[in-house]
């Protein structure tokens, strides 16, 4: 085999593009809210995509909603999805399947959490650190549900 040619059939992997797809940020209560002495409770929600937009080139969007709240009262709302393009060639169903769902997010997971303690910041509140997230735990996490569901169906 030709070095061309075993270069074709080289697994690939690239990052093209690295963006903030959207942004929201809701601070309802204010300025009341930048009175308040107490710590808020902070609900984080975290959710991944990904899609092809091309034959080898894929986005995947990290979706991130953080809600804290002093009671009932919002004290912000930050809405933030971190994206990426990536270019994948010559890999296998389960590792593409894999890459789109761990290391592509792990990528963009340091971005995301950049942003969102940004964003808290600008809006006159204490920078706000996302903990760290296992996407392999997750990943695997779903797969095993789908099994699951997939077995369910099946008796």
């Amino acid at each position: 085999m030709t070095e061309a040619a075993q270069e074709n059939i080289q697994p690939f992997f690239n990052i093209e593009k690295i963006y903030v797809k959207d942004l929201s940020l809701e601070i309802p209560n204010a300025p009341q809210i930048f009175l308040e002495q107490t710590n808020p409770q902070i609900d984080v929600q975290l959710d991944n995509r990904a899609g092809p937009i091309e034959a080898d080139a894929f986005e995947v969007v990290l979706t991130t909603t953080v809600t804290a709240k002093i009671g009932e009262k919002v004290m912000f709302l930050i809405e933030a999805k971190q994206a990426g393009i990536f270019r994948l060639r010559n890999l296998h169903k389960g590792d593409m399947e894999s890459v789109l769902a761990v290391m592509c997010p792990n990528i963009l997971f340091p971005y995301l959490r950049e942003l969102v303690s940004n964003v808290a910041v600008r809006a006159g509140f204490s920078p706000l650190m996302l903990s760290p997230v296992n996407f392999e735990g997750l990943y695997q996490q779903h797969k095993q549900e789908q099994a699951q569901a997939a077995a369910a169906t099946t008796h």
